[in-house]
């Protein structure tokens, strides 16, 4: 499979994000094609990851068939065959759509990001450890980092077009799209962790926080959408390693991080766009983190044909 960091189809592309094109097939239907496009601290990389587009679309899919209790999505296939069927107009690019691409229901997309943090971990353990608090609620005295959340704490935070998400508070959210949207994406969001978390552990990955998107479909329901628990939207920590108290290696783009944090603390880097070009090194070490990351969630090696 080629990297692909720009894709270019004979369908109206409606969005552009750090990862994924957005096309429109019908008024009912959206392509969704993910990119090898990786960002670091909020800035795009010029280099591609090989493989990661089919990783955050195959993890996806692979999940969105596994989730049960009502849970409704919105995918309709993510099969580049079955794509091309359906839209004639990309069976010239069906190499090129296969494994990246999803073919997608429309909604109205919530403006809010639904975190749940199993774990207490990244920007939530920062804010615990200065102020006691999560989005400026008070948490229980004398926890440690990386220490599980019993119960799972619902974080929802907005969703910003550029830099980072702000955490808010679930009475904010409230204000902003009702008492009773806010208990049903709630309620779907730790019923999907839940199911999540159990499956990833029995495959040996701890699910430590996640991240959803949900919006209303035409006939009025709630759907998931967007991605779903993949290493982008998610912190995989492998179980076999964990230990409270310190931070946790994990199956995402730690090595473009890693390496990227030296840069910035060397002075080689000021931390904004245009980023320094990445070693070969570093792009082969986060592709293979992604490609683990599927192989250990689903037991079997990624094969896009």
């Amino acid at each position: 499979m080629i990297p692909m960091t720009s894709s270019d189809l004979p369908l109206t592309r409606i969005a552009r994000g750090k990862v994924r094109d957005i096309y429109a097939v019908d008024s009912d239907r959206l392509l969704l094609v993910a990119t090898d496009r990786v960002s670091a601290f909020d800035v795009v990389m010029a280099e591609a990851i090989p493989m990661k587009g089919a990783v955050l679309t195959q993890t996806s899919a692979w999940w969105f068939r596994q989730l049960k209790g009502g849970i409704s999505h919105h995918m309709l296939s993510a099969d580049a065959d079955e794509i091309a069927a359906a839209v004639p107009a990309l069976k010239p690019h069906r190499d090129t759509i296969a494994g990246r691409a999803m073919l997608c229901r429309r909604a109205t997309v919530f403006p809010v990001e639904c975190v749940i943090r199993g774990y207490l971990t990244g920007s939530a353990w920062k804010e615990y450890a200065s102020h006691g608090t999560l989005a400026g609620e008070k948490l229980p005295s004398g926890l440690r980092e990386s220490e599980i959340l019993e119960p799972q704490i619902f974080s929802p935070a907005t969703k910003a077009e550029s830099g980072h998400d702000e955490n808010i508070t679930v009475a904010r959210m409230r204000e902003q799209l009702g008492a009773e949207v806010t208990a049903e994406l709630e309620r779907q969001s730790r019923a999907i962790y839940l199911q999540g978390r159990d499956i990833a552990r029995a495959h040996g990955i701890i699910i430590a926080d996640t991240k959803f998107e949900f919006g209303r479909a035409k006939d009025g329901k709630i759907i998931l959408i967007d991605e779903v628990m993949t290493p982008d939207s998610s912190r995989f920590w492998p179980a076999d390693g964990y230990e409270v108290g310190r931070a946790q290696p994990s199956f995402d783009k730690q090595p473009l991080r890693d390496w990227l944090d030296i840069e910035r603390r060397a002075g080689r880097w000021n931390g904004e766009a245009p980023p320094p070009p990445l070693p070969s090194a570093i792009v082969e070490a986060t592709s293979k983190r992604y490609l683990e990351a599927y192989r250990r969630l689903t037991g079997a090696a990624l094969s896009v044909s």
